[in-house]
């Protein structure tokens, strides 16, 4: 128990040190897409702002003149423009988009063009969009701007190109900036940090907690205890885990005990075949022996008693591992039923014809009752035939001589129903449950010597199973018993 504590501690803090990592991830993010947010919102808020600063410029001078720039009116607007906001860099573009003229800061000029096409849509819009163009001072760098048309003698002759943020004024509200987020980012993550690892924690302990209960349950059950299941208290995604393993254990300890039942079913097997074949055996043995001893002091008729009581015995002993072996292989599953449509009449009159004979040695009468209009029945018909010679025994069997044993076929609801009823002492009530289990007997004297192994209903119990039909019982005391079941009706293929 203390290793599984110790496990589930380390489970615990595991998984406690991932969302950690995780949160730390996430806080690195926020700090990242928050200054990228708000660069892009200065920039757009500029371009808002000032994004008519170039239309401005081209009606209060005229920059280009006859296909030439006018570099001295150009320059002093240029000049009085970034006076007034030093954070503008004023370029002229012809009309492909080569710089012709600029006043700039520090004249670090990288760029000899820039891409006219942003600088037409910003036009074609009216400055509505947000719309980034190059910037000349870097390469690859794209800003906000303000762009207008100019036009010499009602042609095209380029474009006033303003650049609305420069690199000082960059510098500088990254500085402001990057202050301000790194103290707002830092108590907001570390805020969000704590929120966070708290309501973490506390799920990660709730949600190992019922973790230990299930793993601890499951220990509980490799032990041996398969009784013991999951609370059913245990909530969220952890109910699945909680179901599937009480069905889990539910199932194995179902096998289990299936398994135990089986194993008391074998035991008890061999206890019964060792006495059922050793009576017998032992039987013929014995009868065997004497008449190899004595064969010179025996009568005609002893000798003749004493081999007919080893021939009796020694068939007894076949009927037995013939009932067997058709039982083991019923109850292995290794028959599968070769259904075929047949009409049960038929069947039930070839067997009533066999068993003529030895009826009439006891003087019973076998009686057969066929309804009209028997459809055909889809079963197989060997076991079918074989269920039917089980039932007839056990009526022959236990129905006393000059009795009578009726066969009847009818149609009821469900299906063809087969009856076969005797006229013998009947079952006990509190035994007719029990009769279809194996080396089950029951009866009364003086018909226990008459008594097989208790194999012949379990096989006819079986066979039924096989067709998903249902065999029954009905007896009453001293005046006979009454087996039926009913088989499906044959709906054409």
């Amino acid at each position: 128990m203390k290793i599984l504590n110790f496990s589930m501690n380390a489970l615990y803090w595991k998984v406690s040190a991932i969302l950690m990592m995780v949160l730390a991830l996430l806080g690195v993010g926020y700090l990242f897409i928050s200054s990228f947010t708000a660069q892009r919102y200065l920039q757009e808020a500029n371009q808002q702002l000032y994004g008519d600063v170039a239309g401005h410029m081209v009606k209060e001078t005229q920059p280009i003149v006859n296909g030439k720039v006018d570099t001295a009116a150009t320059h002093d607007i240029m000049h009085s423009m970034m006076v007034i906001n030093r954070s503008v860099e004023v370029y002229l573009l012809d009309p492909e988009g080569t710089i012709i003229d600029y006043v700039v800061p520090f004249e670090t000029v990288e760029q000899k063009a820039v891409d006219v096409n942003p600088v037409k849509q910003f036009i074609a819009e009216g400055g509505q969009s947000f719309i980034l163009g190059d910037d000349p001072k870097t390469t690859g760098e794209q800003k906000a701007f303000s762009a207008a048309p100019i036009y010499d003698k009602g042609q095209l002759a380029g474009y006033a190109y303003i650049i609305l943020a420069s690199e000082q004024q960059d510098a500088v509200l990254s500085h402001i900036f990057g202050s301000y987020m790194l103290k707002t980012g830092t108590w907001m993550f570390f805020l969000a940090l704590i929120v966070a690892l708290s309501i973490g924690l506390v799920a990660i302990a709730y949600l190992t907690r019922h973790l230990n209960q299930i793993i601890k349950t499951a220990h509980r059950f490799k032990e041996g205890d398969y009784g013991v299941r999951v609370p059913d208290h245990t909530d969220g995604g952890l109910a699945i885990l909680r179901e599937a393993f009480n069905e889990m254990a539910a199932t194995l300890e179902s096998n289990i005990e299936e398994l135990k039942a089986v194993d008391r079913l074998r035991q008890e097997l061999i206890a019964n075949v060792s006495h059922d074949l050793r009576t017998p055996l032992s039987l013929t043995q014995g009868y065997l022996e004497t008449l190899t001893m004595k064969e010179k002091t025996l009568s005609s008729a002893d000798r003749q008693s004493y081999l007919k009581i080893a021939y009796d015995s020694s068939e007894r002993l076949g009927r037995l591992v013939d009932q067997l072996f058709e039982y083991s292989k019923l109850e292995a599953r290794q028959v599968h039923p070769e259904k075929q449509p047949f009409l049960l009449a038929e069947l039930l009159q070839d067997v009533s014809v066999r068993y003529q004979i030895i009826a009439a040695e006891r003087k019973l009468d076998i009686a057969l009752e066929v309804e009209e209009r028997v459809p055909l029945v889809y079963a197989d018909i060997s076991l079918v035939e074989r269920a039917i010679q089980n039932l007839l025994d056990n009526a022959i069997k236990f129905t006393p001589d000059g009795g009578q044993i009726r066969m009847q076929l009818s149609n009821q609801p469900e299906g063809v129903e087969v009856r076969i009823s005797d006229t013998g002492p009947g079952i006990p009530e509190q035994e007719q449950s029990q009769i279809f289990e194996r080396y089950r007997q029951v009866g009364k004297e003086p018909y226990q010597r008459k008594k097989g192994v208790g194999l012949g209903l379990a096989i006819v119990k079986k066979i039924m199973d096989l067709h998903e039909a249902t065999i029954r019982v009905q007896s009453w005391p001293d005046r006979g018993t009454a087996f039926w079941f009913c088989l499906p009706v044959y709906q054409g293929r």
